[in-house]
């Protein structure tokens, strides 16, 4: 399996089998998505149906590429190991991307060669549904985003023991770090926790909310200690073992759900099957392991 990672414009390429793998063999390869988006017409179209790319484990494969949501980093690539395991295809070629949902849908609409988007929000994939049937209105394919898990938002902190909202607020020259609102859904959510609770306004007139650029950034303040709190991803905590004093899990009820949806792109048969199969309760196991809500 390839893995690569974009961040502002520069993609990442890593081979591992799991993620602590690839976190030490991180190599930089700026020219990767490029090369993708020259090589993309010579992409050929998979003919075989689902239940053969699942059965004829001796088929010629294609390489199946997956545009995945940063927040995705901790348990997608354990999906996909399962998945060739499970399926007995061994040498099926899974190349996974890593980046902002908004950065991908950008590189989709500029014609990279994805199969499927998995987005941190169902904002893009509506969007891009949209965009593809106009693009394409003379096929056949439907292209309906779909829900394959649902985040879940915690306040966390590696200087402050936590128990709840108290710590927070008790201190008055504390910081805290939320993704930016306008691009990320945890942002989005942890702004609107925060609204419910009458302090969003008046913490901004203290300068004591430290906007990151996505979710990955404001874990990264608040593991560092740059910051007192941050709002980051259960899944997140989960991926480092956090002990419990270090965060607070908020009720799913207490903040706008984040959901997140993805699309196949393409009409590769083992794009859909893939899918289907992150959907499937093996799948859904998965994102429970890892912090995330099942979805049905």
């Amino acid at each position: 399996m390839k893995i690569n990672t974009v961040n502002d414009g520069d993609t990442k390429t890593l081979i591992p089998h799991f993620t602590t793998v690839f976190k030490a063999l991180l190599t930089v390869s700026a020219s990767t998505f490029l090369a993708l988006t020259l090589t993309s017409c010579a992409k050929e179209s998979t003919t075989n149906t689902a239940q053969a790319a699942v059965n004829d484990t001796t088929a010629q494969t294609e390489t199946l590429r997956i545009a995945a949501a940063a927040n995705l980093f901790d348990v997608l690539p354990d999906i996909v190991e399962a998945y060739k395991a499970d399926r007995k295809l061994p040498d099926q070629d899974i190349e996974v991307t890593f980046a902002s949902s908004g950065k991908l849908y950008a590189q989709i609409t500029s014609g990279a060669p994805y199969d499927i988007f998995l987005s941190a929000n169902q904002t893009f994939p509506a969007k891009l549904a949209d965009e593809l049937a106009h693009k394409r209105p003379q096929s056949e394919k439907t292209y309906k985003p779909f829900t394959y898990t649902q985040g879940q938002l915690a306040l966390y902190s590696v200087t402050t023991p936590m128990n709840g909202l108290e710590a927070f607020t008790a201190n008055p020259d504390s910081k805290i770090t939320i993704a930016n609102p306008e691009l990320a859904p945890y942002g989005e959510s942890a702004k609107a926790y925060l609204q419910s609770q009458n302090i969003y306004d008046s913490l901004n007139e203290q300068k004591r909310i430290i906007q990151a650029e996505n979710i990955g950034q404001a874990f990264q303040y608040a593991h560092t200690g740059s910051v007192d709190y941050g709002f980051v991803a259960q899944s997140q905590i989960t991926a480092i073992k956090a002990t419990p004093e270090q965060f607070y899990t908020l009720p799913p009820n207490a903040y706008p759900p984040i959901l997140q949806d993805g699309m196949v792109i393409t009409d590769g048969a083992t794009a859909t099957d893939f899918t289907d199969y992150i959907r499937s309760p093996v799948g859904q196991a998965y994102f429970s392991k890892a912090g995330y809500l099942a979805v049905k």
